[in-house]
């Protein structure tokens, strides 16, 4: 299993003065340097906290992955086509939420994601499908087309006990399972840390987490490098 970091809050932290730093860029290379197997980033609508010039520079630096999560919407689209990331993901997006809520409902708007994902391939870009661990989401993704599927753990991350998350976790299995004899990548992400990693391990066909907010928090008491390298110890030795 690979990590990708997500350096958001790096751009978070440094739109908290409005200045330079810490730069989500520097942040990213020493993500690379540390041995994170991609770089994600979110450039939102309001530009809350990655701007256009993080993400062209981005593309610029990333030597692994570069995977642009977005809305998809006209004006990002067109970023995304011009800049060409190695991967976009979809990802639905409510410019009053604190994080991204939930997965984008790929089975009623089958059409207008086929119609995207067209538009990527076109340009050579890999597409990615943030979604639930559901059936119908999965198959609806293939049908699009898509080339990923990222399953959201935001349930799983959120469970209160032990058997809600296994609930989670049997879902999450059941859903990577489909995707990967289907043909697509399964990758996962959203809420995970160093407390709940080790058991998404344990499903094989799960390639890549996404990891942002915790690795950042952990990051202001140890360095980036540091904090990824914990990660990747995690994920190898089940924390």
């Amino acid at each position: 299993m690979n990590l990708a970091v997500n350096i958001d809050h790096i751009a978070t932290l440094r739109e908290a003065r409005g200045g330079l730093e810490p730069d989500p860029v520097h942040a990213a290379v020493l993500a690379e340097l540390a041995g994170a197997s991609g770089i994600v980033c979110h450039l939102r609508e309001d530009r809350r906290h990655v701007n256009d010039r993080d993400v062209r520079t981005l593309r610029e630096v990333v030597t692994t992955k570069l995977d642009l999560e977005m809305a998809a919407t006209t004006e990002i689209i067109s970023i995304a086509l011009d800049i060409v990331p190695d991967t976009v993901t979809l990802v639905p997006e409510k410019r009053q939420e604190l994080t991204t809520e939930g997965g984008i409902d790929v089975a009623e708007n089958r059409s207008f994601y086929s119609d995207v994902i067209g538009m990527f391939h076109n340009k050579g870009i890999a597409v990615s499908l943030f979604i639930e661990p559901d059936q119908t989401q999965v198959e609806a993704s293939l049908e699009c087309e898509a080339d990923i599927v990222e399953l959201h753990t935001g349930m799983y991350a959120n469970a209160r006990t032990r058997a809600e998350a296994d609930v989670q976790l049997v879902r999450l299995r059941a859903a990577s399972e489909l995707a990967a004899d289907s043909g697509l990548t399964v990758t996962a992400g959203h809420g995970l840390d160093l407390r709940n990693l080790a058991p998404l391990t344990t499903i094989r066909h799960i390639e890549e987490v996404s990891i942002g907010h915790a690795l950042v928090c952990r990051a202001v008491y140890v360095g980036i490098g540091e904090a990824v390298r914990e990660y990747l110890d995690c994920m190898r030795q089940g924390c």
